[in-house]
């Protein structure tokens, strides 16, 4: 790349550690160079995220964990134009690490420093996914600790629908697959069984699908399962059920989340749908999502599945699309403070 063309095509080095995966990605030209994500399977046997455990692992991966970015980039530091960096949502320590490591390769080199919004970087994946989508679309992001949709209008101007008051769906896979006595994440154990099982075995309820809001509430279906496990099967759930249970709970959960995306997409006249977020990597969700789609004539991009999951990627393509809009002298501010807040309910610039 030319040094003429940096302005344009910033090569960004970008970090995300907003729970317990340790990613870092290169982005030059607008695509990705590379995109290295380390997990962390200790939190497995405590059947959740503990936050201490994760900020200590991420101070362990993160050095390593860039400079196999850089290096499967094949590109060194000196080459970066920004470095950009998850700072809100997420687990306060987990931000922490990677933040003030971002800072530190930032003030070593000189380089200006882009803050990104983790649920921002999801709701643009799609983009990174498929450069040939257009806007506007109805961006629904769903993963462990937040369920949203958005109407999306522009890389800097999107406005926020509805999302849980309570639970997320990501949330209500793992509790189920918690009392059902599966292992963590519960998402894609469900997942898994759910291929072997009936769907419509038992029926569990499909909160506020019809409420008129675009809003969401898993913890009633939470309950629900809980209720019905102690009524049904005090003595533990049967293996040869486990299928159809996990089958008709994951299709609740995915006709809700279907339903308000595709009401959103009529009601909003767009043409385009972005499914994102850990729990789009689930394959009925994407099934049911492409059926509809398929009936209505709405385009539909779902992100593979490094960019479904917490991962660097996205965070450098939304980052590099602000240096592009704002320039390097915009991004020299290196006070900022990482936060566990969501995004706000618009944005416009």
């Amino acid at each position: 790349m030319k040094k003429s063309d940096k302005s344009e095509y910033p090569v960004i080095l970008a970090i995300e550690s907003s729970c317990d995966d340790t990613s870092a990605a290169v982005i030059s030209n607008g695509k990705v160079q590379s995109n290295i994500i380390s997990s962390q399977l200790i939190h497995s046997q405590y059947g959740g995220v503990i936050p201490e455990l994760a900020s200590r692992a991420h101070l362990q991966a993160v050095g390593t964990t860039v400079r196999a970015a850089l290096e499967r980039a094949k590109i060194n530091i000196q080459d970066i134009d920004a470095v950009a960096v998850t700072t809100s949502p997420g687990l306060a320590g987990s931000l922490i690490v990677g933040s003030h490591f971002a800072k530190g390769l930032a003030i070593r080199y000189g380089l200006p420093i882009i803050p990104i919004n983790h649920i921002e970087g999801h709701l643009y994946s799609g983009c990174l996914e498929d450069d040939s989508l257009e806007f506007p679309f109805i961006a629904l992001v769903a993963s462990g600790g937040h369920t949203a949709l958005f109407y999306t209008e522009s890389y800097e101007k999107y406005t926020l629908l509805g999302s849980t008051i309570d639970d997320a769906a990501g949330e209500a896979f793992d509790k189920t697959a918690k009392l059902l006595g599966l292992g963590y994440p519960g998402g894609p154990e469900i997942d898994r069984l759910a291929k072997q099982g009936n769907p419509a075995k038992f029926i569990f309820p499909r909160s506020m699908m019809h409420d008129g809001t675009y809003n969401f509430s898993f913890s009633g279906f939470k309950t629900s399962i809980r209720y019905f496990i102690e009524r049904e099967f005090p003595n533990g759930v049967p293996q040869e059920i486990l299928p159809d249970i996990c089958a008709s709970a994951q299709e609740a959960v995915a006709e809700v989340l279907v339903a308000k995306t595709m009401r959103a997409t009529k009601e909003k006249n767009a043409d385009a749908i972005v499914v994102s977020g850990g729990v789009s990597a689930n394959s009925r969700l994407r099934e049911i999502f492409a059926e509809k789609a398929s009936k209505t004539g709405t385009k539909l991009v779902i992100p593979r599945m490094s960019y479904c999951v917490d991962n660097a990627a996205m965070i450098g393509f939304a980052a590099a699309r602000k240096l592009i809009e704002y320039g390097t002298e915009a991004f020299r501010d290196y006070t900022f403070c990482v936060s566990s807040s969501a995004l706000r309910a618009e944005r416009k610039h």
